[in-house]
């Protein structure tokens, strides 16, 4: 359902790959809500996957780039600017890659040239899409940029490897540009920590189904979807949330706030008993 919350905004997606990812679903809800937008994604993205449906079902352009690449994240806003007919208004960094996590080279054994290249991927080109973004002036006062980030930049998660490093670089770039960023141009750059999602990059990570199936029972909420991350993406585009900057945003369904939970517990010692009353009733705390 529509509340034409992005009326006239314009806005790029970085790094829908098929139905399964969170900028996917990003890109289809913020058209419902009357913006218009173009999609960007790595030439090999677009060939491996299915954006050019999710072009042809939003009517949106698609403009190949490595976001990795000053002159191509140039191109991005250059002609996203001429395709949607002015600057931008609000913009998804939803890209990661690990080729060590791919590799399944565990954290005390990385190949360091590969974590380089992690940290360009899923952090850097944040900040060279930012840095580019406000050299070309390509985005509105009081526009909205939002990254998508993990608890594993706080705590150990088992792992999330080197990727935990990279997001932990990727909230920090948040911060720092967005003070920059907020103060000359009003424009709030924040980032979201999403539940573990099973997305094509997520489920490499390894145990990625047991962290899930965990998450899902330490969280008061249960864990938050593609679909619910969509939906605060909308709100956080919107103009309810403008004096919102520079957080790390947790939306995990009360994950992060938990240190266990009695349905963690159950799993973990199934014989455990003293949570309950006698007549069976759970004791929650």
């Amino acid at each position: 359902m529509s509340n034409n919350l992005l009326v006239g905004k314009r806005g790029i997606i970085f790094g829908a790959l098929n139905d399964m990812s969170i900028a996917w679903k990003v890109a289809e809800r913020v058209v419902e809500e009357g913006a218009t937008v173009t999609l960007s994604n790595t030439p090999i993205a677009i060939r491996m996957g299915t954006i050019n449906e999710l072009a042809e079902k939003i009517n949106a352009k698609i403009i190949p780039a490595d976001a990795t690449n000053l002159s191509d994240l140039e191109q991005v806003f250059s002609q996203s600017m001429e395709i949607l007919g002015g600057k931008i208004d609000f913009i998804l960094h939803s890209i990661g890659m690990s080729p060590n996590v791919r590799k399944k080279k565990p954290y005390d054994d990385l190949d360091y040239d590969l974590m380089h290249t992690t940290l360009d991927i899923s952090a850097i080109s944040f900040h060279k899409m930012l840095q580019t973004a406000k050299k070309m002036n390509a985005i509105n006062d009081w526009g909205s940029v939002i990254a998508l980030s993990y608890i594993a930049s706080h705590r150990t998660m088992y792992g999330y490897n080197d990727m935990a490093d990279a997001k932990a670089m990727l909230e920090s770039i948040a911060r720092n540009f967005g003070y920059i960023y907020g103060r000359e141009h009003n424009v709030r750059i924040n980032t979201i920590s999403q539940s573990p999602t099973p997305t094509t990059a997520g489920s490499g990570v390894k145990g990625f189904d047991s962290l899930m199936d965990f998450s899902e029972r330490m969280s008061p909420l249960g864990n938050a979807s593609a679909d619910d991350c969509a939906n605060y993406c909308v709100v956080m585009f919107s103009d309810l949330t403008r004096k919102v900057t520079m957080q790390n945003l947790f939306h995990d369904g009360g994950f992060s706030s938990m240190g266990m939970s009695y349905r963690a517990l159950q799993q973990y010692n199934k014989s455990f008993e003293g949570s309950q009353t006698d007549d069976g009733k759970i004791i929650y705390g």
